[in-house]
């Protein structure tokens, strides 16, 4: 399995370091998911006001976040066989936005590093675009444990 990861920092504030970070716990979580082609996601670094706009424009919520990730195959559309991916071409998953703004006050926040933040986000999202969710209480367990299992093994702990 081979995860090309398109990537674009439209605040040009991320160092070569932490891009090799985005790089590299997003194919642990590639692992951890066990996916098995060759699977393509956009990720984007943006500052506040941009991923405050993405949140107004597509979610109808009028205010900045963390993380956003539209995911190119919904489910419902699998279940009705409309999305049939060619086997010769890579899998496109759907496009992350982060905001670099929230990341370093909520790193912050929880005393933690900024680059486990934005593992921590890029890992959050990726988890969306391959299905999972945090609606329900065991949904949550679920997809929080995953996070921190491959946070961990990555070597971005909570202490980092």
């Amino acid at each position: 399995m081979t995860l090309i990861i398109g990537f674009s920092d439209e605040t040009n504030e991320i160092t070569e370091v932490q891009q090799e970070m985005f790089e590299g716990v997003l194919a642990r979580a590639a692992e951890h998911l066990e996916l098995t082609r060759e699977t393509e996601v956009s990720l984007t670094i943006v500052d506040d006001a941009r991923i405050h706009e993405i949140n107004r424009d597509y979610r109808n919520v009028d205010r900045p976040t963390d993380v956003i990730s539209f995911a190119i195959n919904d489910v419902s559309d699998e279940e009705e066989g409309i999305n049939e991916w060619p086997e010769n071409m890579p899998y496109e998953l759907g496009d992350l936005f982060i905001s670099l703004d929230t990341a370093k006050r909520q790193a912050e926040d929880y005393g933690h590093s900024l680059e486990r933040e934005l593992g921590f986000l890029a890992v959050h999202g990726f988890l969306h675009l391959n299905g999972f969710d945090h609606q329900t209480p065991e949904d949550e367990k679920r997809m929080f444990g995953l996070q921190d299992d491959i946070l961990n093994d990555y070597g971005l702990t909570r202490e980092a």
